[in-house]
């Protein structure tokens, strides 16, 4: 609907006084309602869109990436132009037809077809073995639990892929030393695919419907060190997602910001968990909001990266993964009155107060267990909703914690479909 008639708010009504918000209201936002429902919206017709294979533009690389540019197809840095030839080396990577819908992808409404898959990786600079995991990242995108119509909302949050399975070595990803820093082709070109994906396929613009305040660029893919997790006996993320272990796996979670523990010390888990449990909670704040039903319930999943050598640290002492996610949720707390501030006070997603939240069965009574306003109550309702993942260098005591969007990009996983002669190929591209 280009035409579509839009009244205007003026400014946010979140920091206005009553009085000036009664007055926008009235002045400026009902009567744009009642001059759009009077008066005819001027007809507008878009223009045709071209068929896939059609040659959009023709010139030097310069002039492409221009062209590209100015039509808002790029992201601003250079582009590889997606050339019919290139795309069809990308196809070749897989066994689903160029035409096929692997979603529907909002807020354009747009099928997300294996063709355009294609053409976002060439332009991404991906190599096309790398085609099966951006299918895979396309269905996940497309799945209405991760919620993509959510990506353009104003905190600026941003995707975190992680990789699993033996595709991890065959294609070289990095997942030792500088995970999550750019210049390791395979986890930063597929980390560039998703937000021209969410561009070009979703429909996601700057300034338009991408409302990040402030905005984070894209996340290079962070691939689990499943040698590290294999001698410890813990799952890896794929496993925790509900695949086999061993499967090539994709997963996805939106997360609204990050940091470093650095210098993790201690030879046993009981002198290293209070930091990495006083990290996980400090990193989120508002974000609580998801858990205690501001924004929704349960719905919170923190991320903590842990190194090699810290994860096998703690696994020495008998410890598994899921003794990790306990200690977070026994720990990694903070106090009532905190909680209540952030919803009813600083960030106005009202609950009431946690009491009445338990009293009307929303919440666990580990949310209640005293009337103290200073009581410490979990930031999740389950230990399982903690992510834990191995990666990074495997000599550096450091951890990352992430803080998650909750709902706004549940954490969602996909099996990585690779093509019949997978193995053949992989040999081929090594001669």
């Amino acid at each position: 609907m280009p035409n579509l008639p839009v009244a205007m708010i003026v400014g946010h009504p979140g920091a206005q006084r009553l009085e000036e918000l009664r007055a926008n209201v009235k002045n400026v936002t009902a009567q744009q309602v009642i001059d759009n429902l009077l008066n005819k919206p001027v007809e507008k017709v878009l223009p045709p869109e071209p068929s896939a294979r059609e040659i959009v533009f023709r010139g030097t690389f310069e002039e492409v990436n221009a062209y590209f540019y100015e039509r808002e197809w790029s992201d601003g840095l250079p582009i590889v132009p997606p050339t019919i030839e290139k795309i069809e080396e990308f196809l070749s990577f897989t066994d689903r037809q160029p035409e096929e819908s692997l979603g529907i992808l909002l807020p354009e409404n747009r099928a997300a077809t294996v063709w355009a898959t294609a053409v976002n990786g060439v332009m991404a600079g991906c190599r096309p073995e790398y085609m099966p995991i951006l299918v895979a990242l396309v269905e996940a995108m497309a799945d209405p639990t991760y919620g993509v119509e959510h990506s353009g909302n104003t905190p600026g949050s941003e995707t975190l892929i992680i990789l699993n399975g033996r595709i991890i070595k065959e294609l070289k990803f990095n997942y030792e030393q500088g995970v999550l820093r750019d210049g390791f082709m395979a986890n930063t070109s597929v980390g560039r695919f998703w937000r021209l994906a969410l561009r070009n396929m979703a429909g996601f613009l700057p300034n338009k419907n991408d409302k990040g305040t402030f905005g984070n660029t894209f996340r290079v893919v962070l691939a689990e060190n499943e040698d590290v997790l294999a001698r410890i006996g813990w799952a890896p993320t794929s496993v925790d997602m509900g695949f086999a272990a061993g499967d090539n796996t994709v997963s996805i979670t939106r997360l609204t910001g990050g940091g470093v523990l650095p210098s993790v010390t201690g030879s046993q888990p009981e002198q290293m968990m209070p930091y990495l449990a006083d990290g996980v909670v400090k990193q989120s704040g508002w974000e609580v909001a998801f858990t205690v039903g501001g924004l929704s319930y349960g719905t919170l999943r923190p991320v903590l990266v842990l190194s090699p050598i810290l994860a096998e640290t703690i696994a020495r002492a008998g410890w598994s993964k899921d003794d990790v996610k306990r200690y977070l949720f026994d720990h990694a707390r903070m106090p009532a009155s905190r909680v209540e501030t952030f919803t009813e006070k600083w960030v106005d997603f009202p609950i009431g107060s946690l009491k009445r939240q338990v009293n009307l069965g929303r919440l666990p009574k580990a949310f209640l267990e005293s009337d103290d306003p200073n009581r410490l109550v979990p930031i999740v309702l389950d230990p399982d909703d903690f992510m834990v993942l191995v990666s990074g260098d495997p000599l550096r005591t450091n951890a990352y914690v992430f803080a998650h969007n909750g709902h706004l990009g549940f954490p969602v996983a996909k099996k990585i479909q690779l093509p019949k002669d997978w193995t053949e190929r992989l040999r081929n591209l090594r001669k």
